[in-house]
């Protein structure tokens, strides 16, 4: 396992879609495993596998309970129910935090790390991970979204 490069605001592979993933190998596997590592060494909730500089529809989140990291290869988001105002940041964004409007609730389906078809219904923190990591395999950052004024930077000495 390794720790891999984040990519950071002002890298053009941020704003590019991630391609489906066609085949889950040992390859696929050590990705996941060193965007799971990454995303702990720097205590994101989320990683997107382009935020590692590669474009595969990959995301791993983790919300520190006692279920350990979910893992969702080719996610599609099928419902989305009510919405709310929620405080967001990213590790590909350091030190910047601003409000964003997130469904309450969604429900999405994907294929976990042993190919598996599976879906997941989500609300709260999960449900905003989800659709946060999502929006990065579309090549959408969470600071195109952003509400006006609610931006602030804040230094983590």
């Amino acid at each position: 396992m390794a720790i891999r490069n984040l990519r950071l605001e002002g890298d053009q592979i941020l704003s590019k879609k991630s391609r489906e993933v066609e085949i889950i190998d040992d390859k696929l596997q050590i990705l996941i495993d060193d965007m799971i590592e990454t995303m702990h060494k720097y205590n994101g909730v989320g990683l997107a596998a382009v935020q590692i500089g590669i474009l595969k529809r990959v995301i791993v989140i983790d919300l520190y309970d006692d279920k350990g990291p979910l893992v969702l290869i080719n996610p599609v988001i099928l419902k989305t129910k009510g919405e709310h105002e929620v405080d967001e940041g990213c590790l590909s964004f350091p030190n910047k935090f601003a409000k964003v409007l997130r469904p309450e609730e969604v429900v999405a389906e994907y294929t976990d790390r042993n190919g598996k078809r599976m879906k997941v219904k989500a609300k709260d923190l999960l449900a905003q991970a989800i659709c946060h990591e999502v929006d990065h395999l579309e090549g959408q950052v969470f600071m195109d979204k952003i509400l006006p004024g609610t931006l602030e930077y804040v230094d983590q000495d």
